[in-house]
């Protein structure tokens, strides 16, 4: 059994984590209560955009922009494909940022797999929100752009809709040829997922993916049966509304992992907090029985002491 001094001492330490971890949770849950709040009041307008391009490419299988065609590539080009993955500045919040790092390893591999079946290069760069899943991509030796710095903490349309500038920038350029957003999708409180969904150029499955369950068609953004009229054209609707998509993708996806790490942090602190109360109570219990010990050994050394001097 440990010394009484050596339990105080761990006592003393599992106080004090017991206090930050607490302080923490606190902290984390102020900040879900208002991601969550950023969350509602989002999703509407994001669900409204989202729903409204799945009914327009529902409407026009044809479309000659640059935005929603596909190149094809042949054997012996290459794809090039930009990612945007969104992580945390923080640590301390479960496996949230490790998810995030899993996601994108898993996806760059999977498609690099997949090219290489048909004979044709990958090349990719990461562009990474939040320090933690940029730095490990890095020491595992992923191309990470290290010009690309942003912060996820309390998200605003303004930072959306200047990443999501950059996006179709870089799209329009020629730098991608794909561009990924890698985030994580929160349902529910308790149930948060990491998703990867092409931004660019449009896709209906990757829309779909991100619609609730009970979503399958426009049900928000047009009545079923009624048929879209574009003035001048398709083509000039569709380039003046995919800012408007792109910066509501981006920002949704911004709110949704700004959301999921804030419960996610809010969750293991509240789990570090238990365990702490509970290595309290088994240390109180050490404690007494190091106590007890301690003064039976005092005692029999009086004793022992006191029927020395009797034979003396």
């Amino acid at each position: 059994m440990e010394s009484f001094s050596a339990i105080k001492k761990r006592m003393k330490s599992v106080n004090d984590i017991s206090q930050m971890t607490n302080a923490m949770q606190l902290v984390s849950s102020a900040k879900m209560r208002r991601s969550q709040l950023l969350h509602e009041s989002m999703y509407p307008f994001f669900l409204f955009c989202v729903e409204s391009m799945q009914e327009m490419i529902r409407n026009n299988e044809h479309l000659d922009n640059p935005f929603f065609v596909l190149d094809q590539k042949n054997e012996g080009e290459t794809w090039k494909i930009g990612y945007y993955v969104l992580s945390g500045d923080q640590g301390l919040a479960g496996a949230y940022n490790n998810n995030m790092v899993k996601i994108t390893e898993d996806h760059v591999r999977r498609k690099i797999m997949e090219n290489t079946k048909k004979n044709i290069s990958t090349s990719y760069e990461l562009n990474v929100f939040g320090r933690l899943a940029r730095e490990k991509l890095t020491r595992l030796g992923y191309n990470v752009n290290s010009s690309f710095s942003f912060p996820i903490s309390e998200p605003t349309y303004n930072d959306a809709r200047q990443v999501s500038a950059i996006m179709r920038n870089r799209f329009l350029k020629g730098d991608y040829d794909l561009v990924y957003l890698l985030y994580t999708h929160m349902e529910s409180s308790v149930k948060m997922e990491p998703v990867a969904v092409r931004l660019l150029p449009v896709d209906p499955k990757s829309i779909s993916l991100i619609l609730p369950d009970e979503v399958t068609d426009a049900g928000m953004a047009v009545m079923k049966g009624s048929e879209l009229e574009y003035f001048p054209n398709s083509d000039a609707v569709f380039s003046y509304l995919i800012d408007t998509y792109t910066n509501a993708m981006v920002f949704g996806a911004m709110v949704d992992a700004f959301a999921s790490e804030q419960t996610a942090r809010l969750t293991a602190m509240e789990n570090a907090t238990e365990n702490a109360e509970e290595m309290m109570k088994k240390l109180e219990l050490l404690s007494n029985r190091a106590r007890q010990a301690k003064i039976t050994t005092e005692l029999t050394e009086i004793v022992n002491g006191a029927q020395q001097a009797e034979k003396m």
